[in-house]
């Protein structure tokens, strides 16, 4: 199946509720992620994960459907249009 490369962003409002779900899904797609960087911006009382994957399409959308479903996570992406053999 083809593969894109893409951008994960993900928000989470309340770290200490949702964390650990949230690297739970992270280690569970981790064969996906090529790179991340995760900040604690703890003024706004958020943190922000960035995620660089490759994946099929079916690979990133189950990913980010998980995370989208937990109360508290925004999550957004971006693929490239470029399909990688």
């Amino acid at each position: 199946m083809e593969k894109r490369i893409g951008v994960i962003g993900i928000v989470v409002d309340d770290h200490k509720e949702w964390g650990e779900q949230v690297n739970d899904y992270i280690r569970e797609y981790s064969h996906i992620i090529v790179g991340r960087m995760g900040i604690p911006y703890r003024e706004r009382g958020i943190s922000v994960i960035a995620l660089i994957v490759e994946g099929t399409t079916d690979e990133i959308g189950a990913f980010t459907g998980k995370l989208g479903n937990l109360k508290g996570v925004t999550v957004k992406s971006a693929l490239t249009s470029k399909k990688i053999l």
